[in-house]
Formats: structure tokens, sequence, C-alpha cells
């Protein structure tokens, strides 16, 4: 039985593989990569110039919080040399 089934397997990988390499190598893939490589800069043209443009509401989100050094300069000195003594 387990002989059996790793044929079927065997079978199944080889079927995969092929159908994978009689896909990349049909003439139609071919010739749609050749098309695409020889185009990219007007697809790309295309492409950027239907982009939206979007206007910048991003003023005033970020404020900067000068606490934090406050908070350190009140906390007492760290002590991580301390652990390293015996």
């Amino acid at each position: 039985m387990s002989k059996i089934f790793n044929f079927f397997l065997g079978v199944l990988i080889l079927i995969f593989f092929f159908n994978i390499y009689s896909f990349y190598s049909s003439n139609k893939n071919l010739e749609s990569k050749e098309f695409n490589r020889n185009n990219i800069n007007q697809i790309i043209n295309t492409k950027i110039s239907n982009l939206p443009i979007l206007k910048n509401d991003t003023d005033d989100v970020i404020e900067f919080n000068d606490g934090f050094s406050n908070e350190i300069k009140n906390d007492k000195p760290r002590s991580f040399w301390n652990l390293l003594k015996f």
C-alpha cells in the first residue's frame, strides 16, 4: 500500500512540474513577457498619470513631548553596574 501511495505521489509531483514548465515555456506566456518588457516605460507612465494627488492633512499631527527628558532628570541615577558587583 505504501509503495502504491509513493508511486502516485511521485506521478503527481512530476505532473505538477511538467504543467509548470509547459505554462512558462508556452508561446502565450513568452509573448506576454516580451510585450511587458518592451512596453514597461509606457505601462509605468500610464499608471503614474492615473494616480490621484492627495491633499496633505498631516499638519500639526505630531506634537513633541519634552516631558520625558524632565522625567529622566528627576529620577534617581541608574544602577546597572551595581547589578554586576558581587
